[in-house]
Order: C-alpha cells, then sequence, then structure tokens
C-alpha cells in the first residue's frame, strides 16, 4: 500500500559556488521518491503509480486507511435490454455481480432517448429498443428487490438534458422542438482574393460530395474522393488558403498529390465548378470566413448523437426535476446519478432567444449576439477557432451557473422526497475541457491553472452538493509511468485522470474513477492494470459497461475484489467528517501541492 501521509515537498540543494542564504549549503535533502509499486486491489498485480499524487486529499487518506473502496458496475439501459427484460434474469444477475464482488450497482433508467424503463406520469416508458423486447415489466422494480434482498446498494441514473436519440429519430425532444437547444452555427463561404472577390458556399460536412452546385464540397480524405460524381471541378488548397493545384475529375488526379495539414479539397459541381475554375488557379489564394446561424439541434443530427434540450429553458428544468422528484418517491433506491448529459451539447449552445434574454440580464446590457461571446473562425479543413468576445469569460460562467443553480435544485428535491438518498453525477474526467460543456464539477474553491478558471467561475462548483463523483477516465493506458515508458502524453491514462478529478472535487464528494471496458480490446492485463490505477488515485472504480462482453471477464472481477471492501458512501456521515476535516486544514492555511495539469484526450468520457 502506498504512504498515507503527505511527501514533503524539498528544496534541491544548492549548486556548488551559488549563494545560500540560510547558510546551510549542503544540509537540505533531495525529493523524496515518488514512482512506487502499489496494489490497492492486492488480488491482482502491483502497478507503479505516482504515489505522491495519489495520496492528496482527506478524502483519498481517509479512505486508504479505512480499507474503504468504491466497485461499482454500471448497467446501460438500451444496450443491456436482454439482460434485465425478466425478473429472473436480474436476480441471477444480481447475485452475480455481488458474489463477483462489487459493492454498488447503477442501472440507466432514464437513457439519453428520453424514455425510461420504469411506468411513470411524466416520462414514456420504454418498452422495445432495436428488436430486444422490455414490455411492462419494470426492471428498476425488480432490480430495488433483488438489490436489497442480497444487501447491495443501486443506484439510478438519469441522463437530464438529454431527450431523444438521433439514431432511431424518437424521443420527447422530438415531440417537443421548443426543448431542443439552439445551437450557434458556422455557415462556411469561401472567398477569392483576386479582383472580383466573389464568395461561395461551403458544405458544413467533410468528405460528403455536394449533391447539387449551391456549395462546395471540403475533402480531408484523398480516399473518399472517388464517391465524387464525374465533371466534378476539384482545387487542393493548403493551411492558409493557397491553391496548390486545380484539375477536372474526368483527367484524373495530379500524381504524388497529398492533402497538406490543415488543408482541404474544395470540389464543385455545375457553378460551383465554374467558380473553382475562374478563382482557384495555382497559387490564387481564398480566405475562408463563416456568417452565424442558429439551428435547433434537431436540424444537425450528425453532430450528436443525443438530442441535447436547453438547460435554461424553466419547462426543461421544471420537467428534470418532476421525473426525479417522482423516481425517489416511487423507488426506494439508494442513490441517483446524473449521467453525462448533465451539461450543455457544446460551447456553442443553446443560443435560443430565451437564453439571450437571460444571458443579458446577467451581464446588465443589450449584446451584439453572437460575436459579443464569440465569433468563430473558419479553417480550410473546416475545423474552427474562436475569437473571444468582451462578454465571453461571462458566457462560461452562465452556463457553469445555470448547471450548479439545477443540481443545487436537485439537491433540495431529493433530500425532500426521499431523505439519506445519495446523489452524484457522472461526467467526462478532462476538466480542463469541460467549460466548453457548461459544467463546472470541481468544488467551488478548487484552485488551479486553468485560463477560465476564474472566481465567479470557481464559485459555480457543484460538488458540494455531491456525495460522489464519477469521472469517466475512460483511456486503455493505466499509469503515468507506463505513458512515460511509452513517450507518450501521461494525461492520457486512468491514473493522471483520476487524480486531476480528486483535486477538482478537493474533498467535497467522494471521487470514484471510471474505467470503459472496451478500451482493453480484451486484454486482460490492461484491464487489470487500469483497476489497480483507478483505485490508487481515487476512492473506488467504477466499470462500464455490463454490456461490454463482461463474461469472459467476471474472473478478473473476482480476482481483483477477492478481499472484500466496503464503499466509502456507504459509511453514514463519513463524508461530512471529511469536509469538516478540510475546512479545519484550510482555516489553519495548510497548503495543499500544486494542482499537476495534464492533457488529456478531448470528449473522453463524453
Amino acid at each position: 500500500m502506498f504512504p498515507l501521509a503527505l511527501f514533503p515537498f524539498v528544496a534541491l540543494p544548492f549548486a556548488t559556488g551559488e549563494a545560500d542564504p540560510a547558510g546551510a549549503k549542503g544540509s537540505l535533502l533531495p525529493p523524496v521518491g515518488r514512482y512506487e509499486k502499489v496494489a490497492p486491489l492486492p488480488g491482482l498485480p502491483a502497478v507503479t503509480v505516482d504515489t505522491l499524487n495519489c495520496s492528496i486529499g482527506e478524502a483519498q487518506q481517509t479512505a486508504k486507511s479505512r480499507n474503504l473502496q468504491a466497485r461499482i458496475l454500471w448497467i446501460d439501459a438500451t444496450a443491456n435490454i436482454n439482460r434485465i427484460n425478466s425478473d429472473d434474469k436480474i436476480a441471477a444477475l444480481v447475485e452475480k455481480v455481488a458474489n463477483t464482488g462489487f459493492n454498488t450497482i447503477v442501472l440507466d433508467v432514464k437513457p439519453i432517448v428520453g424514455w425510461t424503463l420504469y411506468k411513470g406520469t411524466i416520462a414514456p416508458k420504454l418498452t422495445e429498443w432495436r428488436g430486444q423486447t422490455l414490455g411492462r415489466f419494470d426492471p428498476l422494480d425488480s432490480m430495488v428487490r433483488h438489490a436489497k434482498r442480497v444487501g447491495i446498494p443501486l443506484f439510478a441514473s438519469l441522463n437530464a438534458f438529454s431527450e431523444g436519440h438521433r439514431d432511431v429519430e424518437k424521443g420527447p425532444g422530438y415531440d417537443h422542438p421548443e426543448w431542443q437547444t439552439v445551437l450557434y452555427e458556422p455557415d462556411g463561404q469561401v472567398r477569392s482574393t483576386g479582383y472580383y472577390q466573389m464568395a461561395f458556399g461551403l458544405m458544413d460536412r467533410t468528405n460528403t460530395a455536394p449533391q447539387n452546385d449551391d456549395a462546395l464540397g471540403v475533402f480531408t480524405d484523398l480516399g473518399r474522393l472517388s464517391r465524387v460524381n464525374g465533371g466534378s471541378r476539384m482545387a487542393l488548397v493548403d493551411a492558409g488558403g493557397t491553391v496548390l493545384a486545380q484539375w477536372d475529375s474526368s483527367s484524373g488526379r495530379p500524381a504524388g498529390l497529398a492533402i497538406p495539414p490543415g488543408g482541404s479539397v474544395l470540389v464543385g459541381i455545375g457553378k460551383a465548378a465554374e467558380y473553382l475554375r475562374i478563382n482557384a488557379k495555382p497559387n490564387d489564394r481564398l480566405e475562408f470566413d463563416c456568417v452565424s446561424q442558429f439551428v435547433p439541434i434537431g436540424k444537425k443530427p450528425w453532430l450528436q448523437v443525443p438530442l441535447m434540450v436547453n438547460p435554461n429553458d424553466a419547462a426543461v428544468r421544471s420537467r428534470a426535476l418532476a421525473i426525479l422528484r417522482e423516481l425517489v418517491a416511487k423507488y426506494p433506491v439508494d442513490g441517483v446519478v446524473y449521467d453525462d448529459r448533465l451539461r450543455y451539447s457544446g460551447l456553442n449552445a443553446d443560443f435560443s432567444f430565451a437564453t439571450r434574454d437571460q444571458f443579458e440580464k446577467y451581464v446588465g446590457q443589450r449584446i451584439v449576439w453572437p460575436d459579443d461571446v464569440f465569433r468563430w473562425t473558419l479553417l480550410p479543413d473546416l475545423s474552427r477557432g474562436v475569437v473571444p468576445g468582451k462578454f465571453y469569460d461571462a458566457w462560461l460562467t452562465f452556463r457553469a451557473q445555470t448547471i450548479c443553480s439545477f443540481v443545487a435544485e436537485a439537491r433540495a428535491v431529493i433530500d425532500a422526497t426521499r431523505p439519506g438518498t445519495l446523489f452524484g453525477v457522472y461526467a467526462g474526467s478532462t476538466y480542463g475541457e469541460y467549460t466548453n460543456q457548461g459544467a463546472n464539477y470541481a468544488a467551488p474553491d478548487f484552485e488551479a491553472g486553468f485560463r477560465f478558471l476564474t472566481p465567479a467561475y470557481q464559485r459555480a462548483g457543484f460538488a458540494n452538493y455531491l456525495d460522489f463523483f464519477i469521472p469517466g477516465c475512460y483511456y486503455a493506458r493505466a499509469t503515468v509511468t507506463e505513458a512515460m515508458a511509452a513517450n507518450a502524453g501521461v494525461g492520457f491514462t486512468v491514473e493522471a485522470a483520476g487524480q486531476l478529478a480528486n483535486r477538482a472535487v478537493r474533498d467535497q464528494a467522494w471521487v470514484y474513477a471510471g474505467i470503459a471496458v472496451d478500451r482493453f480490446r480484451g486484454d486482460q492485463t490492461l484491464l487489470k492494470n487500469a483497476l489497480q490505477a483507478a483505485t490508487a488515485s481515487t476512492q473506488g472504480v467504477m466499470v462500464f459497461d455490463l454490456s461490454h462482453d463482461l463474461d469472459p471477464l467476471w474472473p478478473v472481477f473476482e480476482q481483483a475484489f477477492a478481499q472484500k471492501a466496503q464503499a466509502p458512501h456507504a459509511v453514514p456521515g463519513l463524508l461530512a467528517e471529511v469536509r469538516k476535516k478540510r475546512a479545519q486544514l484550510d482555516k489553519l492555511g495548510v497548503k495543499e501541492p500544486p494542482v499537476i495539469i495534464s492533457a488529456g484526450a478531448a470528449g473522453t468520457g463524453l
């Protein structure tokens, strides 16, 4: 096990000949080694972790000293219908999960489609999904009964702000398009810089053959140009918009052609082809620009699978809280988790009239919309840049406060409806990226070197309303030292992601690193290492998901969880003790070590 006391920070000795103001040349000790083998799961082989940064925080110290460790299995709703569509199946599954050593189950009861597994009065009941039948059966009722029978806590998971599924085009958000979040999207165009400076429209998706001559296609993959119809004209441009080559599809692509980084091939038919012929000769330069358009997310189905709704909409919020209230009142679950859709769909949401009105009231003046927030720039490969406006930071904070206020309301609903029910949130692990999603899951006093972490944004952190937080540390590489040995980014590891989430939450809630089984491609060694890294860097692990061909892996989890452990959230009053210790240390002025910020993969866990 790794040490429970924090490692002291010690300065390096003064070099020979340097001034030593304290008069103690050579008396300072070198830093203590931090990379050691640990086995928080004694049944598995040890891994080498950064023991210093895996030991920070009262929650971490308390859980380790008391041998407390969450071991959570997540059961997605739509992916597991055939595993949970009868009482007998659920009885056998719950017994298997408990006997394997897991000590908590999360059952997804409101998936992104917006329907629920149980029959309620607000959301429609899910009865069938892609050929899998659920019918009138209530899996949640069955799961509650059998979980209590075997003594394993059960949490119900909800997707707060997703009300539809793109692939089936169904869900309450399709029935109520006024709920859908409105996206600020760039309507791209290209402009010649020659004498006429003529502009022409661009398609809004790369590598898609143009079906008419109203817009130019943009290709970043030469292999997909084979899909383009004959008679098309094409122009290769670099990242700066300089035309490198032009040709007609009937004559064939010039030999040795390659798309430079950031560049693309523009493709036109009809009048679009004529535009390229005249304005995109070799060495000409094209400027890429865009105009603002505001569209409901349902009009851009290729952008995201979940049909996200507007967190600023009063009807959306009250409906989500009503679903929560009904769930907690009807079913004696041990806890409720909001899944990743407790957020906005991106930096460009929500740009509805209603949200603009609320934002203008927030900043206290009329604004130029959207430029005073930010303006998109468009590059030749259709990637986007951001030009921040004067209210850009206010926009980030406004949205974070919106989500924080919803979390506070949800906490109040739970406490009023069934006191003692635990409350948690799952989110992607890359905190530095999550500002784009409008959700600040950190403690309201979390300090770190993030550009967006202004004092106002800090105060919009909602960790203090939670009992537990689950970051999706969905990486195939487990530890920092593994990444170092492979000359890879250390932030792309379960360990680094878990450390950052633990520091961000800052003892206001328990933190359990989530791992995704499908990342390990059936490699049991990688899975074992990830389990160790998750439980070393946080106070437990969440395993996602039952549907990820888990049956061959039960022996791995039996080995990992051979020594039984209670989850920290199962100990009444312990989190309150941790928070009290944290407050006492803060009052005494005890400083924690600086937060290590390691860049992770964008979108991890979303």
